[in-house]
């Protein structure tokens, strides 16, 4: 069966405060690929679970916010989430980040989860412009948002170093809803 045409049925949802262990795990899984965050796995500090837990209470406490995830058998294999902006010119907009767990790409786990996010930002009063930044060799996300509707807004040049002699673009992108 091709990567393409592999289905998983997860259960979607609004995240809860005592899924921060597994989406802990999920960050820590994915940030170790090393591919596509700016962070590099040892420059991420190391979150207690306390503060994870803090984290998911803080967006649930927000009405601006939302922190969305996939489980399938009980663990977090993808989230994602909408941080909005606090200034008030800004406060229409927000921007997205989204993990995958590495075994469950392919799937359709992250257009359902960006679905599930771009239709509670559509009923959401607050939220107009869903935004975000991908890695310009990122190309099945780059594919992804582009079917999803999203528009390339601009792009920094050799924004992230990756060796002595190799960079990567920063594409930005957003919606409007």
């Amino acid at each position: 069966m091709s990567e393409s045409s592999r289905k998983v049925t997860c259960m979607i949802r609004d995240a809860q405060v005592e899924d921060a262990e597994t989406i802990l795990d999920l960050e820590k899984s994915v940030f170790s690929e090393r591919e596509y965050f700016i962070a590099l796995p040892e420059e991420l500090e190391k979150t207690p679970i306390q503060k994870q837990r803090q984290w998911i209470r803080n967006i649930l406490e927000n009405e601006k916010e939302t922190l969305i995830v996939a489980k399938e058998k009980g663990v977090v294999v993808g989230w994602i989430v909408f941080k909005s902006q606090e200034k008030k010119r800004l406060s229409h907009t927000g921007s997205i980040t989204m993990l995958v767990s590495k075994n469950f790409r392919g799937m359709g786990i992250g257009e359902i989860l960006l679905k599930a996010l771009l239709s509670w930002a559509e009923k959401n009063p607050f939220v107009e412009k869903v935004s975000l930044g991908v890695f310009s060799n990122n190309h099945r996300a780059i594919s992804l948002y582009k079917k999803m509707g999203f528009l390339e807004e601009g792009r920094k040049i050799k924004e992230f170093k990756l060796s002595e002699h190799e960079y990567i673009d920063d594409i930005l992108m957003c919606k409007f809803v």
